[in-house]
Parts: C-alpha cells; structure tokens; sequence
C-alpha cells in the first residue's frame, strides 16, 4: 500500500566522539547533496558516543536548510519534561527543522547503570506512552497547568511551553506488537531498520500499525513509515547490494507496495551519502511516475553524453604580493580523451565537486566583504567577529579555542575528507593521478598555515595588536592560495571522477 507521503531521505551518522569535526562534515556533506534529514542515536550511557542533543544544536547550527532528528532519542534517561522542552528549543533556534524519533530505552540494563530507572520491558512501553502525552501537554500552548498523574511520571501544574515553531514529529523505534500497537495509536511515523526487520517483515509490522490506527479512529496514512537501512553499492543483488539502478527499484517498491516513504541510509562513508543522493533523485522520479499513472522507466540511467563539465579557471588578478605555492611545479594527470562518452550520472562527480568548490568561493568573497565594511568603519571591529560567526565562517571560541574558526574548519573539513576518503582511491583506481594527488594534499597543508594566520590576524585586530591592514593582507593571501588550488584541482580531477566513478 502507498501511504502517498511526500519521499524524505537522510543519513545515521555514528556520533564517535574521537573525531566529532568529521561527523559535523558529514551532516553538512548531508545537506550539500541535497538530502533532507540528518539523525543521530542517542545511547547517553556510552562514552564512546556525542550526547545527542549537543551534537544536534551544533549540527543545526552549522547547515541552513537539512532537518535533524534523534534516532531515536533514550528515553528512560530523557526526562519528558526536558526532552520536550529541549526539542521546541531547537525548533525555534532553528525555524522548524526538528523532529523526534522516540524510543522505550532499549538497552534497560544499561540505563539503570546509570543511575536510570529500572524497568521492565513491559513498563518502559509504558512509560513511553506517558511520556508522548506530557510531550505534546508541553508543547501545547494552552490549557493552564499539565496536570497527568501516571505510573512512571506525575505531572502535577507544569507550566506549559516553549511551543515548536513547527508541528514536530514523534517517530518511534518499533518492532513487537505492542509497541507497533503504541505507533498506531500516537506515534506520527514508524521508524524500523533494516537490520531489525527486513523487506520481507514490513507488511505484517504495517498491518500491526494500521489496525491499532483504525482502532484508535486515526486513518493509518496519518502515521508516517521511515526506514534506516543500510548496504553497498556492488554485490550480488540482495537487499541493497549492488549498483544505483538496484537501490532505486528496490526502495521504489518498497514505497508502492510497503507504504515506506523516508530512508535513512546508515553510513559514514562520504562516497555512499553522494551515491545515496543519486538514488535518492530516482527513486522520487519513479514514485512521481507511478503515481501519476506513468510507467516507470526500465532504464533509470540516462543515455551518454559527452563531457561537459567545465573546471573553474584561476583568477587572472592576484591580490597579494606574496605567493606560497609554486604553481610552476604542479604536475599533470592524463590528458582527456575526446572520443569517450560520460553519462550525465558519472559527469555529476564532477560537477559536485565544482558545487562545493563554489560555495567556499562564495564564502570567501563574503569574508572580503565584510573585511572592507570594517576598513570603512560602517560597522565595528567587535561586530564583524560576531557576524562572520553568524555567517558560519568561524567557529566559535570555545569549539576551537585559538584555532581557525569556522571558515577555517569549512575548509580544513573538506580537506580532511578528501584526504582520508577521496585521494585514496583515486591513487588506487588510477595510478597515473598520484602525484597530482600528491602535490594536492601537500597543498593542504600550505592552505591550513594560511587559514591560521587569517585567524591570528582577525584576534590580533579585535585585541588591540593588530590593524585592518594587517587582516586584509591575510585575507589576500588566502584568496589568492585557495582559488588557485581549487582551479587546480577540478582542473586535474573533474575527468576522472568521471571516468572512474569516484566521488
């Protein structure tokens, strides 16, 4: 059955708190290829992991457009009160783009361990449907003081508020009967993983749902039907085993025929996430089709097309008069051959890093902006470091202390990634391309001093040690190093990413 809900997709990234800057870049990764949702789990007992709700506000705070939701949040050790309370926060900082996945607990043992209560299994769903009442009491805005006397938790004149800017969600983690029950009857989504119930075990968990929403008097449509899945993109043809196309008519299916209509792919593979925002383009387009009355296309992949990718040039003006990178020394990979044809998915490789490449183009241009506003005194030096922290281009002081701040960490992220994830296969998928990639990453490191002497030159300024003059020369060098060595890398890299289908 196809509920008829709008498609969402997103990621389940591990919140590892040995390298929280790489997480914060996948979400944002997330949002860059144009996926909807970013999620996180929520084990409070396990110091291996980010708390989930800082990591969310701070994840919230560094993308612009991309939802963020608890996958799903503990409950026995998220008081009702506070979680809600926390939640609406969020949803006001950010304008609407929180949602809640809920779950009993789970790991109970774990949780009386840490000084939670000590439930049964039975007595946590309980406790669950306990607290999804006082949740929506205190997002309520009227109705005087929350009065609910229950087993697990009394609210006795709680003061409503602060509402959610938005109508949030409650999706629940789900799987036995009772709790599919509990879903049916208050939950707005279901929210399952693959590795807990396959494909083949959705249409009995469904039915499940939708007899306890009818019971309840609700239309079972009301209960949205997510699914965080996993896989790879080769194999043998199972369950997300294998190319783009498999992906595609897999979860196409399972939305025509299952009613699931938002997939979380669990990966923290940056390689996977931009597969995952191809299929995620059609599957939408195949679900379009169907249910407009269409026949879905056999063949997903466009037909061949030359290249058309068109790396940025170097600007021809250079800004300061210092140069730290020897352009004359940059070696060449091969050489394009004009009788190969590229599909515009394998030309998406490309382009997207160009895409990327932009936007810190873009950033930096408003860097250059706000340095000349301070130069002409039309606002105060004390204003541009809050506004260059409002525009997401430095980090705050107490996430990194005297280091770059956030336009620094936007570049080094991206650099980080490229090093650990990007350049290894393309040494190995190509060996003709090592010393590009090479010279590339030794041009990382000359773009980290760069970035840090920005940095140093801002603090110097807003401490009384520095001048204008002293940051605008900074800044130059930064413009002129970074786009000369974005211009050489699509200039190097657009093609094989492409012929290699590498991303």
């Amino acid at each position: 059955m196809d509920y008829g809900h709008e498609l969402v997709f997103g990621t389940f990234l591990t919140p590892a708190i040995d390298d929280p800057a790489r997480v914060i870049a996948l979400a944002q990764l997330t949002e860059q290829v144009g996926l909807d949702l970013v999620t996180f789990q929520d084990h409070p007992y396990q110091p291996r992991l980010m708390d989930a709700w800082t990591l969310l506000s701070v994840v919230a705070a560094q993308t612009q457009r991309v939802k963020v939701a608890t996958n799903v949040a503990n409950l026995p050790l998220r008081h009702p009160v506070v979680l809600a309370r926390s939640v609406a926060t969020l949803d006001q900082i950010t304008g609407g783009r929180v949602e809640l996945g809920l779950g009993a607990g789970g790991f109970l043992e774990a949780v009386a361990a840490n000084a939670g209560p000590h439930l049964t299994t039975g007595q946590s769903i309980s406790a669950l449907e306990e607290a999804i009442a006082i949740i929506r009491e205190v997002w309520t805005p009227t109705g005087g003081g929350i009065r609910l006397p229950g087993k697990h938790y009394t609210v006795s004149g709680a003061k409503r508020g602060p509402q959610p800017a938005h109508d949030v969600q409650i999706w629940l983690g789900a799987y036995k009967p009772r709790m599919l029950a509990l879903t049916g009857r208050l939950a707005d989504g279901w929210l399952p993983g693959s590795g807990y119930a396959g494909p083949d075990q959705l249409a009995a968990m469904n039915k499940l749902i939708d007899e306890a929403a009818v019971d309840a008097g609700r239309d079972p449509a009301s209960v949205r039907r997510l699914y965080n899945v996993s896989g790879r993109f080769s194999g043998g043809g199972g369950f997300l085993e294998g190319p783009e196309e498999l992906w595609i008519e897999q979860l196409t299916e399972l939305t025509l025929g299952e009613g699931m209509s938002t997939y979380i792919l669990a990966s923290d593979d940056p390689t996977d996430i931009r597969r995952f925002a191809e299929v995620a383009t059609g599957v939408r387009e195949a679900v379009e089709a169907a249910r407009a009355g269409a026949a879905i296309p056999a063949e997903v992949v466009p037909q061949s097309s030359g290249f058309a990718v068109v790396p940025t040039p170097p600007p021809t003006v250079r800004r300061s008069a210092v140069q730290v990178l020897d352009e004359s020394e940059r070696p060449t990979g091969p050489a394009l051959d004009p009788e190969r044809a590229y599909t515009p998915y394998q030309l998406s490789s490309g382009q997207h890093l160009i895409d990327v490449h932009d936007h810190l183009r873009a950033e930096l241009e408003q860097i250059h902006d706000l340095v000349e506003q301070v130069a002409a005194g039309s606002i105060g030096i004390g204003q541009a470091r809050s506004a260059i922290n409002t525009m997401a281009m430095r980090q705050n002081n107490w996430t990194l202390g005297t280091y770059c701040e956030s336009y620094c960490r936007l570049v080094t992220t991206h650099h980080s990634i490229e090093d650990a994830s990007l350049f290894p296969q393309l040494r190995r998928a190509d060996p003709a391309l090592v010393p590009v990639v090479d010279r590339l990453q030794e041009e990382h490191l000359v773009i980290h001093d760069v970035l840090e002497g920005v940095d140093k030159a801002l603090v110097a300024l807003v401490g009384g040690s520095g001048n204008i003059d002293g940051l605008r020369a900074a800044v130059d060098l930064l413009d002129d190093t970074l786009l000369s060595h974005l211009s050489y890398e699509e200039r190097e890299l657009v093609e094989p990413l492409a012929r290699l289908g590498v991303m």
